[in-house]
């Protein structure tokens, strides 16, 4: 397994001339070669880091069946597109590209190569060898939600945000609306720093955050600083991707986790076995996508039961976090009582409910 840095170009040769031998051998290897492309390093604790346990999940289940390479901090920009021809020259039969703003680069090389399978994370366009995948985050927002709005004294909860775009506005809509239906004096403020993956960043933003008067931070970004920085400042926080506990024990009330595995290797075997095909997929909770960690113990039973019943009614159906009736930002009527939005419109989500403070960056 060989991991190049694009930003680190002389360090990548100098890797390919120590170990050339070794190269031009897994080049003629017969084994499946499974190639990620990851927005941030392996070690953020987030976001990248469960993209690579879902990769490690792959070379336990295919033993030396299967060759994976992964390439960490790759911009959403030319060196996305290069990065990702140089895998697919070097004979990579799969490709998980996994950040929205691989998306238009995913497609476009996927046009040179149509023998090789390219599976794009959180994006919408598709082809006859790409497949799109994503998580229904936004459900385990709600949960967070309404842990939030029981536990918060000073009804102000604060959001790190990385772009705006559906998936994030999602997430932070269905924090206001769960929010909101355990305590409707709550807010959300929230500050956008502009990237997946910047710990000093985000740490400036939290404790921004904190002294605006937030008592919980939640983020989506990738990084573990905002729930340090929470611990520092004697405030609680959430998890984001994986279960950030053991860098904040006091602060982290619960967590959301993201699980790949099981969606990494059975695509990894639909490629091998000649079965895979091109398909958007979107799962939750229900399907086991969206995970949770354990709940700390400062939760009270009332709250972790509150909790419990929205990730319940959820997997069961009688839940939806985008269930009418509900407003936007202006006191509209977007969702009529007993109505939910439809996958459609979530996907293009790109306006900010009832309860959030200040305006969404377009």
């Amino acid at each position: 397994m060989f991991n190049f840095k694009p930003k680190h170009i002389l360090q990548s040769l100098l890797l390919v001339m120590a170990l050339g031998s070794t190269v031009l051998s897994a080049a003629t290897d017969d084994a499946f070669k499974v190639g990620f492309v990851y927005v941030g390093p392996v070690s953020d604790y987030g976001w990248t880091y469960r993209h690579d346990v879902g990769r490690k999940a792959i070379e336990a289940e295919f033993g030396d069946k299967v060759t994976t390479t992964f390439v960490e901090s790759v911009d959403e920009g030319a060196d996305a597109e290069r990065v990702l021809r140089k895998l697919a020259q070097d004979g990579h039969d799969l490709i998980f590209t996994t950040s929205f703003g691989y998306m238009n680069a995913t497609v476009k090389v996927a046009k040179s190569f149509p023998d090789v399978k390219f599976e794009h994370a959180t994006g919408y366009k598709r082809a006859e060898n790409v497949s799109t995948y994503s998580a229904r985050f936004y459900e385990g927002r709600a949960v967070l939600g309404t842990i939030a709005g029981m536990m918060t004294e000073t009804n102000t909860i604060g959001y790190i945000a990385s772009f705006p775009i559906p998936e994030v506005v999602r997430g932070i809509n269905a924090t206001a609306i769960a929010m909101r239906k355990v305590n409707p004096d709550a807010q959300i403020k929230v500050v956008w720093v502009n990237t997946w993956y910047d710990p000093a960043k985000e740490a400036d933003a939290a404790k921004t955050l904190i002294d605006q008067g937030a008592d919980i931070v939640m983020q989506h970004t990738d990084s573990p600083a905002p729930l340090q920085v929470a611990e520092e400042r004697g405030v609680l926080g959430f998890g984001q991707a994986s279960d950030m506990k053991t860098f904040a024990p006091k602060a982290q009330l619960q967590t959301i986790i993201d699980d790949w595995n099981g969606y990494y290797v059975d695509r990894t075997r639909a490629a091998m076995e000649g079965s895979w095909e091109s398909v958007d997929t979107w799962q939750g909770i229900k399907e086991g996508m969206v995970g949770f960690g354990d709940y700390n113990t400062v939760i009270s039973d009332d709250v972790k039961a509150a909790a419990e019943i929205v990730r319940s009614g959820i997997v069961g159906g009688t839940i939806h976090p985008f269930q009418g009736p509900i407003r936007n930002q202006s006191g509209e009527e977007v969702v009529a009582e007993g109505n939910v939005l439809s996958d459609e419109v979530l996907l293009g989500m790109d306006y900010y409910v009832e309860g959030i403070v200040g305006s969404l960056p377009k």
